[in-house]
């Protein structure tokens, strides 16, 4: 089947099933193009709370399937590749973390959502790329343990006193991106502003005019007055970037910043879920539970 017809496949299988298709803003264009709802991995759980499908479609990677099971245990939820990982979230395992906390005894442990369940499971409160900082804050605690993202940990050390023990973890297609291919990017397009994701390493994130998460840096592309932006992140988020701002230019910083995992999903993925209700993911009571607590943490956590 070509493009346009696997697509009217997926949104007939859909309807069929009365699910409802997410898609992280790092899919492939022809994907997020016929999600019901697309956005990051918690936003995209959180909404799909919200509606009444008995079925989640969720075009991601796995813990983002794991996280939308923490949120709707009464659902199914269907990830059309099983092997659609994350490397930060491979950095940590619940059993090194219970290691870790053994030699910290006292520390509260801020997780990041980019973490399997059962990370979340061993962890006092989670936090996005959008609100560590005031999750850390809401601790009141002299010193936090925050996993697994270093390049996170030290953006959010940045505004708080609160010392910050990193876990030696990083989103290895953020992590690459360096202060040379940022300036090689500028020299090309010296009008553009630099939105960069928390995720990116220190020197980067020194270069930039905006630091943002993926929902944040659509906000801010629509409230800039500017027109022209090099985008710092997965290279998914520019067919978001650009649908939502048709007159407004968006570049790559680099070729190197697309994920091999976002990028397995397809169509044909899609379709054979669909049509065999499988795979389904799910989460352990016991660990769900607990995991759940933590997200319900971060999400009593007032905003700032």
């Amino acid at each position: 089947m070509e493009k346009r017809e696997q697509q009217e496949r997926v949104r007939e299988l859909l309807k069929k099933r009365r699910a409802v298709m997410l898609a992280h803003n790092y899919q492939r264009d022809e994907i997020q193009e016929i999600a019901d709802i697309t956005g990051d991995s918690l936003g995209l759980s959180m909404q799909a709370s919200k509606t009444e499908a008995q079925v989640i479609l969720f075009c991601g990677v796995h813990f983002m399937a794991e996280t939308a099971a923490i949120l709707n245990p009464h659902k199914t939820v269907l990830l059309p590749r099983l092997d659609a990982g994350c490397p930060m979230a491979d950095t940590i395992t619940a059993e090194a973390l219970k290691a870790r906390k053994a030699e910290l005894p006292g520390v509260p442990v801020v997780t990041y959502v980019n973490t399997t369940a059962a990370v979340k499971a061993e962890s006092d409160i989670c936090c996005t790329s959008a609100n560590a900082v005031s999750v850390v804050g809401s601790l009141k605690a002299r010193r936090v343990l925050m996993t697994p993202d270093h390049n996170l940990a030290a953006y959010t050390q940045r505004f708080t006193r609160t010392e910050i023990l990193p876990w030696h973890g990083c989103c290895n297609i953020h992590d690459k991106l360096t202060s040379r291919l940022v300036l090689e990017a500028k020299a090309r397009r010296p009008q553009a502003l630099v939105i960069a994701h928390p995720e990116c390493r220190p020197e980067v994130i020194d270069l930039a005019d905006a630091v943002r998460s993926t929902s944040g840096m659509l906000a801010f592309c629509q409230e800039s007055p500017a027109t022209e932006f090099l985008v710092a992140t997965e290279n998914g988020l520019l067919f978001q970037l650009r649908r939502q701002n048709p007159a407004k230019k968006f570049y790559q910083v680099s070729r190197t910043m697309l994920c091999p995992n976002m990028k397995l999903t397809r169509l044909v993925n899609l379709i054979e879920a669909l049509e065999t209700m499988e795979p389904v993911v799910t989460v352990p009571e016991d660990v769900r539970r607990r995991a759940l607590v933590a997200v319900e943490r971060m999400l009593a956590v007032p905003r700032d």
